[in-house]
């Protein structure tokens, strides 16, 4: 049996996926916790996506692997965001929302205790390569 890429402890970065995006006007957005600034994800977000997001002050992203707008927490996990402030970098093509998590989690992933957790769950290790769950 494998393991599915959010529970492996194996490397298998995805150097591929600009490049399967061809095509789609998006650019990414980093997602921060306004309160711990803590990194949650990274998203991205077309011109409906950031139009929708600052109308309604939830986090809305564009899917790029479904090919349509993704209302964080409305369809699956229910762990939306509030869009507290979006920062926009020198060159105007990378975004900051600034969010405050709801409706009990950041992550569709879980910890051994069943809590969800940020994306940013595994870091490298130095001297084996392979991924540590922090």
């Amino acid at each position: 049996m494998t393991e599915s890429v959010e529970e492996t402890r194996q490397l298998q970065l995805d150097f591929e996926k600009i490049t399967r995006m061809h095509g789609q006007c998006v650019i990414p957005a980093a997602v921060q916790d306004s309160r711990t600034r803590e990194v949650i994800l990274i998203a991205y977000v077309n011109a409906i996506a950031l139009r929708e997001s600052i109308a309604t002050r939830r986090a809305v992203f564009w899917s790029t692997s479904r090919n349509k707008l993704w209302r964080k927490g409305d369809e699956e996990s229910g762990n939306g965001f509030v869009v507290d402030e979006i920062r926009v970098n020198c060159e105007q093509n990378s975004l900051v929302y600034l969010v405050t998590p709801c409706d009990g989690g950041i992550c569709h992933t879980k910890d051994a205790n069943g809590q969800n957790r940020n994306c940013y769950y595994r870091r490298i290790d130095f001297a084996t390569g392979a991924l540590e769950f922090i």
